[in-house]
């Protein structure tokens, strides 16, 4: 099943290291070739001979003098090991992910190799938190853990549980069997998409009432972000076109960054082409105003201020009015008579299918790391329950490959 896939496993100092031998035999059992590498605290817990032998690889523990090292490296390796295991993997998994180690992530520390082989990796990042539980509630691990989401590392939510201390909560590592599912069915779904492109938009747009001033909306752009970071982890070629946004690059996708809707037009009108698929999830604003000037509106000026808008550019009409050898998507923000506009909005644009959610629905909307939504196309509706906006990304591409 994971024939020819490489995977990196990072060990740090937790007493739920142990567990990580069974995860390096569900990986070989089915065919992947597994590397080790533990930080120097992690031998405390687990022998590196048990998992030098479990993965058929040597492990490795140092930074610098590897004849030091309780397994020696492989002959074969250079001064830039950490390099070349970020770039040999397909999948990077740091099980159990500690208190420290996460913190140090976050803070871009290396005074380990296993940190250093993090900070030098291409391939998706996942960390499986394990502390006890007055430690993985402390606002010090929220935040870190909240930072290492928003820069792309994915966490593997720790569960609740017995604890090394004794104690019964929160922060015990997710169990073997769960990460390599996860595992499996991100390296598994990686091929799946290979050879298309997928252009995406995402995030807000701004509307100047003068050169400080603008209108704009509460999108985070968080939503198509995941898109396009699920796209990517199947293998596509992905366009991702943004407004303004607090969030971080995707590595191996093409941002372009917009401000205003006719900027959002413009880039959209110069990249759809040749695509396959296109998903407009931007917030683009239906009115912007007209004679805004060009200097600052001096509140002295004028008691009262009134402005005239008209109506923005209609990006998605104008692609659905040229469709033509790929398919389009477009999102339904609605408060009211959701599934009746979201299906008059499919007709109306020439959609293959539309994506609504209701912000007023608890977890969904702008801001939020979750979404609800119905998956509505001419012939049926898919109501995809409460999850992490990552994986209504993936529902949305899995209803799109089953389109004709």
């Amino acid at each position: 099943m994971l024939e020819g896939k490489k995977i990196l496993i990072g060990i740090s100092g937790g007493i739920a290291a142990y567990k990580i031998c069974y995860l390096v035999r569900y990986f070989i059992r089915h065919g992947a070739e597994v590397k080790v590498i533990m930080t120097p605290t992690a031998v405390n817990f687990v022998s590196p001979v048990t998992l030098s032998a479990l993965s058929k690889n040597e492990v490795i523990i140092n930074m610098f003098s590897p004849h030091e090292d309780i397994i020696k490296l492989e002959k074969a390796e250079t001064k830039t090991w950490h390099v070349n295991l970020g770039l040999w993997a397909d999948v990077f998994i740091i099980a159990p992910a500690t208190a420290n180690t996460l913190a140090k992530i976050n803070h871009g520390i290396c005074d380990n190799f296993l940190l250093t082989a993090v900070l030098a990796a291409r391939c998706p990042v996942f960390l499986a938190p394990a502390m006890d539980d007055d430690m993985i509630k402390n606002p010090v691990s929220k935040n870190n853990i909240k930072s290492l989401q928003d820069y792309g590392y994915r966490i593997i939510e720790p569960e609740y549980g017995e604890l090394a201390s004794g104690l019964t909560g929160e922060g015990r590592m997710a169990e073997p069997e769960k990460i390599f599912e996860i595992i499996k069915e991100i390296l598994t779904l990686r091929s799946d998409l290979k050879g298309r492109k997928i252009l995406i938009t995402a995030g807000p747009t701004v509307e100047f009432l003068d050169r400080v001033r603008f209108i704009t909306n509460s999108s985070t752009g968080k939503m198509g972000f995941e898109i396009a970071r699920a796209a990517n982890d199947r293998g596509a070629s992905v366009t991702l076109v943004t407004g303004p946004v607090g969030l971080n690059d995707i590595h191996g996708v093409k941002r372009i960054n917009v401000k205003t809707a006719d900027d959002m037009f413009m880039a959209v009108k110069s990249n759809y082409k040749n695509k396959d698929l296109i998903i407009m999830s931007a917030a683009v604003e239906d009115f912007v105003p007209v004679n805004t000037g060009t200097g600052k509106i001096k509140k002295e000026e004028k008691e009262n201020f009134i402005f005239e808008f008209k109506r923005a550019v209609d990006i998605l009409q104008y692609i659905g009015e040229r469709k033509k050898n790929f398919k389009l998507i477009g999102f339904a923000l609605e408060t009211d008579n959701e599934i009746e506009n979201a299906r008059a909005k499919l007709k109306k644009k020439n959609l293959d299918m539309i994506v609504s959610n209701n912000p007023d629905s608890e977890g969904s909307g702008f801001g939020t790391d979750t979404n609800k939504v119905n998956l509505i196309t001419s012939k049926n509706i898919e109501s995809i329950p409460l999850m992490s906006k990552y994986d209504v990304g993936n529902a949305i591409l899995d209803k799109y490959l089953k389109m004709k």
